[in-house]
């Protein structure tokens, strides 16, 4: 196909294509009324060296009496879909009116028509596609803009006189940069008090209009109003917000042939051109991280700048007809294709260019068959990159070996480590492996540390009472195992940041015996009259440091203290959940529970005098036959109108459960739909034994979940769901709004009852003052080498009257001494030492107070 006057070029998704504006070839009269607009995809085939055809579209237009154009092409996006598509402008002129409409082209080449609108003049004067798509141009210097959205042609409420370039900036959406005339200058001023060269520069300015929110950006976060009079094109290569500032770079084109590189407002290098009147400027990026510049010339002349310590002309182009940028030759970075112009008109892209100035470089016109580098050469470079990968890959393996070996000493510790704290809490003794058998090297002594010693700093044994758990059970729900621990009220008390964990009692030399868990504190109470799931909670944000000296766990505290009318009437059971499938591979297996806690000395305020303990809750046995015959198994069965599921039964229910609570309030109805919906269509019967939380029979993801209503009062109340995940919750909302009143709200609760946090905010708050009373009011004798407090004697200053002291000079004396001494007692007083373990345990307790207070506050602030 020969290329004619109305051919337009487009890359797109490293294709080439050409438009082409012509009559069908089957016309046989010459008034014929129809034009065809056909489009080819072209891509670079590596083999051949040349442009091939990939495929072809055709979208037929009706011309009868008018004439057809081609006036621009561009890659917009389309805004039904957000794909980037090839779109076309097309003018169909009469007499008496011009007729525009734009064409989408789908990968399928079909041409869609967007949109069309009528105009009684041409468009000539900045005519710019953008997302939607959409078309601006200029007119009698008023900016027009119509979108696929309205199709509707508006005018924006500004008047420029040339637009420099049209696209998307961060926050702002489309903005259209371009000049305008500059504010007057006030008559008053002296006219000899500027030079020429000052009224040019502020005859005009620079701005930005951001069409969706119709307002204006300043010109000089892009460039000094200076440039105004000169730039001609501009294209932002980035921008973005910090601190709620707009910054922007920026590559423009001026009149003086220059080309200049603006960011954040500030020019930051210049290059002169080797043409005059450049047009435009598309930027690129290769494989070597280059930044290019592309600029072409009104003269058909083309160069390229590249951006590295300065902006230097690399290469320049006559006689050329496109400059496109794209991926052409599918190597993942943009390279650069020019377009020549012949004397006659010759096929499609058969005189072009690709290079991107480094190692890429395809010319028409060579025969890359018979270009074949000397055998020599070729031998020697091959020889030198063998010889250099394979010391690359003999050190690859060396390192991998060292990080494997690694590794298995890792496992090993790791390993001996699981075996000694097996041995600690059942009281065995432990024999260390030999160090240098191990190939390991022995951080103690064990000639100065013996292992009477050791045992005198973890004494857990007079720590723990003789009968601290009263049941140890275990089930099976779904693909999960619980584990449950239910301990004496006297022994829990003096307990806080419970938690548990499982540890594989065979010896299994290829994985870790630690089991992956998750643990929850479960508390009912023995009237059944409450029920509450605290699992590990979510920290708030950080809003401070806080010192952390032994574990990063530590951060993540759950208060402990309820009221103590809860605390004595509640039983407690620490719950472990784990994933069922990874221990039936083992067919058999027995685990180790371990309860973690700190325990508190209630006898002192101190928080720092909790101590963390380890002890054995007892072992688990688990087999596939169990499992198989459904010994674990949790059974909700009716009977009568209650369900008779075992308490163990439903604290593995909650434990594997998700807990949302919503306060739901009524203005004109009262709330008795709520209770009939549960025991009605969601099959719900209440627990025999606490008859305040009912089971859902419901067939379906629903079976299974618990529910508690508590009503305040007839218009209030609290609905508690207990539930696998959300989609469970889901299907529960959305069947309970079709029961409520319309005027009903339901709001969701974040934690647990208001009341509850504030209670136990002010037993946080009342700790930490206790906390910080006594690290202020710390005292130490000097003969433990802990504190020094200066002022330490004790005596009283004698207050005699001023007036006596001051009468002779033997009392002025006496008063100076007596002054000097209080100042020098009161500066030492201010200067209080500490050494460093005890500032490390004051600051650490306080620490402890104040995070506990604070999570407290975040989870009310939630509430």
């Amino acid at each position: 196909m020969l290329l004619g006057e109305q051919d337009q070029f487009l890359s797109y998704n490293g294709e080439v294509l050409v438009f082409q504006l012509s009559k069908p070839k089957h016309a046989e009269e010459a008034d014929d009324k129809t034009m065809n607009l056909s489009v080819r995809r072209m891509v670079f085939n590596r083999d051949t060296k040349l442009f091939v055809q990939k495929s072809s579209g055709a979208f037929s237009v009706g011309a009868s009496h008018s004439k057809i154009e081609m006036i621009c092409c561009s890659c917009t996006t389309d805004s039904r879909t957000g794909i980037i598509l090839p779109c076309i402008l097309m003018k169909k002129k009469k007499r008496n009116s011009i007729k525009y409409f734009l064409l989408l082209l789908h990968s399928s080449n079909q041409f869609e028509p967007s949109f069309y609108f009528k105009l009684d003049y041409e468009l000539k004067e900045d005519i710019r596609l953008f997302a939607g798509p959409s078309l601006l141009w200029r007119h009698d210097s008023k900016l027009f803009y119509i979108s696929s959205n309205t199709c509707v042609v508006q005018s924006a409420p500004v008047h420029l006189s040339c637009v420099v370039w049209t696209g998307e900036i961060l926050g702002e959406g489309t903005v259209v940069l371009g000049t305008r005339t500059a504010c007057l200058l006030p008559e008053t001023e002296d006219p000899d008090g500027f030079s020429v060269s000052d009224r040019a520069i502020w005859g005009s300015e620079f701005f930005g209009y951001a069409i969706q929110s119709q307002k204006f950006l300043s010109g000089t976060c892009f460039m000094p109003h200076a440039y105004s009079t000169v730039v001609s094109s501009v294209h932002v290569c980035r921008s973005e917000r910090l601190r709620k500032q707009l910054r922007i770079s920026l590559v423009a084109i001026t009149r003086k042939n220059q080309l200049v590189w603006f960011q954040n407002g500030a020019p930051k290098g210049v290059c002169d051109l080797p043409y005059e009147k450049p047009c435009s400027v598309t930027p690129a990026l290769t494989s070597s991280r280059d930044l290019l510049f592309a600029v072409s010339f009104a003269s058909g002349n083309s160069c390229v700048v590249q951006r590295r310590d300065s902006l230097q002309v690399a290469s320049k182009w006559q006689k050329v007809k496109c400059v496109l940028v794209d991926d052409f030759i599918g190597s993942g970075s943009e390279q650069l294709l020019l377009l020549f112009e012949e004397d006659s008109n010759t096929d499609v892209l058969s005189t072009f260019k690709i290079t991107d100035l480094g190692e890429v470089n395809y010319a028409s016109g060579i025969s890359y068959k018979h270009d074949v580098p000397a055998a020599e050469g070729l031998q020697e470079n091959g020889l030198l990159t063998v010889r250099a990968l394979e010391t690359r890959l003999q050190a690859g393996w060396t390192s991998v070996r060292e990080l494997q070996q690694h590794l298995g000493l890792q496992k090993k510790v790791i390993l001996e480590s699981c075996r000694a704290l097996i041995d600690l809490v059942e009281e065995r003794p432990h024999i260390l492996p030999n160090s240098k058998e191990e190939g390991l090297v022995s951080l103690w002594d064990d000639e100065e540390n013996p292992p009477d010693s050791l045992s005198k700093e973890t004494p857990l044994a007079s720590e723990v009472p003789e009968h601290f758990t009263e049941e140890l059970w275990q089930r099976v729900e779904g693909d999960n195992l619980v584990v449950g621990v239910k301990l004496t009220e006297s022994f829990y008390l003096s307990l806080s940041d419970v938690s548990l964990s499982l540890v594989m009692d065979q010896d299994f030399s290829s994985i870790s015996p630690i089991i992956k868990c998750q643990s929850k504190i479960i508390k009912l109470n023995k009237a059944f009259s409450a029920l509450a799931v605290s699992p590990g909670q979510t920290e708030p944000p950080p809003k401070k440091m806080k010192l952390d000296l032994h574990s990063k766990n530590d951060l993540r505290k759950k208060f402990p203290k309820r009221s103590s009318r809860i605390q004595l009437d509640g039983v407690k059971t620490v719950t472990a959940v784990t994933s069922l499938s990874p221990l039936l591979a083992f067919h058999r297996v027995c685990c180790v529970v371990l309860l973690h806690a700190r325990k508190q000395n209630h006898q002192n305020d101190d928080l720092q005098q909790s101590k963390k303990i380890t002890v054995l809750c007892g072992k688990i046995l688990l087999s596939l036959e169990d499992i198989s015959d459904g010994r674990y198994s949790i059974k909700m069965l009716r009977d009568n109108s209650y369900c008779t599921g075992s308490m163990e039964d439903i604290l593995a229910v909650l434990a594997v459960s998700v807990r949302f609570s919503f306060q739901i309030v009524s203005c004109d109805y009262t709330l008795t739909p709520v209770n009939s919906w549960l025991l009605g269509e969601m099959e719900c019967t209440p627990f025999k034994e606490c008859q305040d939380n009912i089971f859902c029979h419901k067939a379906g993801n629903i079976h299974g979940t618990i529910f508690n209503w508590a009503l305040k009062n007839p218009f209030e109340g609290v609905l508690t769901i207990f539930c696998r995940n959300l989609t469970v919750l889901f299907q529960c909302l959305h069947s309970l709004t079709r029961v409520l009143p319309p005027s009903c709200s339901v709001k969701f609760l974040r934690s647990g009852s208001k009341a509850v946090l504030a209670e136990q905010l002010a037993l946080a708050l009342e700790k930490e003052m206790v906390t910080l009373k006594n690290s202020l009011f710390l005292k130490e004798t000097k003969a433990g080498n802990s504190l020094t407090w200066g002022n330490e004697s004790g005596k009283k200053i004698n207050n005699a009257p001023l007036a006596s002291l001051l009468n002779t000079e033997e009392g002025v004396q006496q008063f100076r001494k007596k002054f000097q001494k209080e100042r020098e007692e009161s500066v030492q007083s201010m200067n209080q030492t500490l050494n460093g373990a005890l500032y490390q345990k004051t600051a650490l307790k306080i620490a402890e107070a104040q995070l506990s207070s604070d999570m407290i506050v975040w989870r009310l602030a939630k509430s």
